[in-house]
């Protein structure tokens, strides 16, 4: 059992980076323990960083976009936390109950082939002169890739 398996253990006995056979339970997720992995593998990416260890870096973001704990965190920050989250892309899906959300997770966790991003909902917003500016709207599944790959790239550049 990993250091990611063994702290980020929900409140059913089910572990948040395993068993493959069985759903997660979205509710049951203890997201303190969640978000301390997600805290700790951000740190350890920004002082490889600042010691120019380019490959321990690397290999730190590596398992941050696999890890389990990051796709947690980036579902639930795009489909709870977020302000847009009832705002459909250009697929009209928005992710609400939290079977939709355990399965956005374990898209993310389990995704087979190389994702291409969907194109963008244009939706215009006025502006305070009485313009409008464009806003482009992503779909759920983009949102939530951009939130996982932030997590793992930001640190880096702090």
């Amino acid at each position: 059992m990993t250091m990611l398996e063994t702290t980020a253990v929900a409140d059913g006995g089910d572990m948040v980076n395993g068993p493959e056979d069985r759903s997660l339970d979205w509710d049951a997720v203890k997201w303190r323990l969640v978000e301390d992995e997600v805290r700790r593998l951000r740190q350890r990416i920004f002082a490889a960083s600042q010691a120019g260890d380019h490959k321990k870096v690397r290999n730190l973001q590596k398992l941050m976009v696999r890890s389990r704990s990051n796709a947690l965190l980036s579902v639930r920050r795009v489909t709870e936390i977020n302000a847009g989250r009832k705002t459909a892309g250009i697929d009209g899906k928005v992710v609400v109950t939290p079977e939709q959300k355990a399965d956005l997770v374990d898209w993310l966790v389990h995704q087979a082939e190389p994702w291409s991003p969907r194109p963008v909902k244009r939706v215009y917003v006025p502006k305070s002169n009485g313009r409008r500016r464009p806003l482009g709207i992503p779909v759920i599944a983009d949102r939530c890739l951009q939130a996982l790959a932030v997590n793992a790239l930001e640190p880096e550049w702090l």
